[in-house]
């Protein structure tokens, strides 16, 4: 049987309705408190609900069974504020469970309270007050990017084309959120500005060929410059000049231009090569012409140094014997001279007679053995004619020898 069957006697064994205390006799229900069961789910909602029912003022109804009025059966009056605060206590649970948020890792949380800044969250779990606190999240670890594009006037009045494209990061969300009112917007402008500034201080030649990376260094100072003095809490990471060119309308002459200075270049430095290979070859040439003057000069001095030492060294030898050194000098001058003669004459002085010197024969005769007798005499009466022009001039005597030499008469 069911602790809560009607009529159960003292098996009723209700958890809500005895437990030893008293209770309505209108089931005739024993007073005393047996052993309890499980508690049936249906019943305990009921209860609740009656108890609810009591709270708002309407009738309750009790547990037990019977239809008897006990004392809490009859009918209270109602309570006019239990149900604003049931719908108060309902709102503030709603109300406090919204308040709790999840930062990201790559995000940062901005607190406004009632439109004030407050305070900036890192990544987690937080809890702020709905409607007081307002939390805007910004991604501060992705890479954005701006492109810009334009037509521009350099600073030798060329009209050239630049397209510039910059990557950027929010480095600080609340300065992002409220110094500046839409920051990309700003370093769009600033890029701009920043472009104009710097093209206009570089000439057309040097942004289209070798000027492109000194540009967007220039271009990225200055815009960085920019952005921290406007606070707009995005911090720059790099700056690429896409693309440099004329405008299209022109583009047709600017390529003839080009090939013009390249074949002007080309000729200038052809020029060059062969300057320098003149050059070069001018001053081996130089060197050269110094380097034998250098050696004809030391072998002049070393030659000249060599016949005064030669004639200083005669010179002693002469003041010790001056008849051996005059007869040694006058032998080696006519062996000199007649070596380069074919034939000479001899002059004695004394006699008429003349005495011819085949010289030609006497070389000849000399170099050859087993020649002719005739060649041996010339080389006796030689030897005979020296010793008498020595003898001549160990005489002493007032009149010179006179000597003469007959030029080449071949």
């Amino acid at each position: 049987m069911a602790w809560n069957e009607p009529g159960g006697g003292n098996n009723q064994q209700d958890p809500w309705g005895g437990g030893g205390g008293r209770r309505p006799s209108g089931n005739g229900g024993n007073n005393g408190g047996g052993n309890q069961g499980p508690p049936d789910l249906d019943e305990a909602l009921k209860k609740f609900q009656d108890k609810i029912n009591r709270l708002l003022g309407g009738r309750g109804k009790r547990s037990g069974s019977g239809g008897g009025d006990g004392a809490g059966g009859g009918g209270g009056k109602r309570n006019p504020f239990v149900l604003p605060v049931l719908v108060l206590i309902v709102a503030a649970v709603i109300w406090a469970g919204s308040g709790f948020h999840l930062i990201d890792q790559s995000e940062r949380g901005v607190v406004f309270r009632l439109g004030k800044y407050t305070d900036t969250l890192n990544p987690g779990l937080h809890w702020n007050p709905p409607i007081i606190d307002r939390v805007d999240n910004v991604n501060v670890t992705s890479i954005r990017s701006a492109t810009q594009t334009d037509s521009m006037l350099t600073s030798d009045e060329n009209i050239v084309r630049v397209s510039v494209s910059t990557q950027y990061v929010v480095s600080d969300a609340h300065a992002f959120l409220v110094n500046v009112n839409e920051p990309e917007m700003t370093l769009q402008n600033a890029m701009d500005s920043a472009l104009r500034q710097e093209v206009g201080n570089m000439h057309l030649q040097e942004i289209l060929t070798t000027g492109r990376d000194r540009l967007g260094q220039r271009i990225f100072d200055r815009l960085t410059a920019y952005m921290d003095a406007y606070g707009t809490g995005l911090r720059l990471q790099t700056v690429n000049v896409e693309s440099t060119a004329p405008p299209d309308q022109v583009q047709n002459a600017f390529d003839d231009v080009i090939r013009a200075r390249e074949e002007r270049q080309r000729s200038i430095n052809q020029a060059n090569a062969y300057s320098q290979a003149v050059v070069l070859e001018a001053k081996g040439q130089k060197q050269r012409l110094v380097e034998e003057a250098n050696g004809y000069k030391a072998a002049i001095v070393s030659d000249a140094t060599g016949q005064t030492n030669r004639f200083n060294s005669l010179l002693g030898e002469y003041r010790q014997a001056p008849d051996v050194t005059r007869q040694r000098l006058y032998l080696e001058t006519i062996s000199q001279v007649l070596s380069n003669t074919p034939k000479a004459l001899v002059d004695l002085g004394d006699s008429n007679a003349v005495t011819v010197l085949p010289l030609n024969q006497m070389q000849a005769g000399g170099n050859a053995n087993g020649k002719s007798g005739s060649s041996s005499m010339s080389m006796q009466q030689l030897e005979q004619i020296s010793r008498q022009v020595v003898d001549h001039m160990n005489s002493g005597s007032q009149q010179p020898t006179r000597s003469s030499s007959l030029r080449e008469g071949r």
